[in-house]
């Protein structure tokens, strides 16, 4: 079993930008996914925003950034990231959801997304925001 906490950093319009820079930084892989790829649009400014996206570099580096919605309320600063919580196994997923929940409050209720067998957000008593997942190829 593998379980990986990584920083993901929210930001309003310049997650591709930022991605783009760190990948130049680190020189990773980059990866990116719209609003419209994954047919989530809700407001039209959104469609050719990221509603994920990460760079995995060889050495070790690992960030993860979205565009916040813009029905979602944000500002620099404010909101600016959450741990992302990834691992091989939904038993082990929901394991740890269970645990970190203890005292905190379900943002998104643990349960199957388009592109996971399991997907959940949290904040914990400590008001950090966790993103939970199971990884898939």
């Amino acid at each position: 079993m593998s379980v990986t906490a990584v920083t993901h950093i929210n930001l309003r319009g310049e997650a591709r930008a930022a991605l783009a820079f760190y990948q130049a930084v680190f020189d990773g892989a980059l990866t990116q996914v719209t609003y419209a790829q994954m047919g989530q649009v809700a407001h039209p400014a959104d469609a050719e925003r990221i509603i994920w996206g990460q760079v995995v570099a060889a050495n070790g580096f690992r960030i993860m950034a979205c565009d916040v919605a813009s029905a979602t309320p944000w500002s620099a600063g404010e909101n600016a990231y959450y741990v992302s919580l990834r691992g091989d196994h939904v038993d082990e997923i929901a394991a740890l959801w269970r645990k970190l929940s203890e005292g905190g409050t379900a943002l998104q209720a643990l349960a199957p997304a388009p592109w996971t067998p399991l997907y959940g957000m949290l904040k914990d008593r400590f008001g950090v925001v966790w993103v939970v997942d199971v990884a898939v190829a």
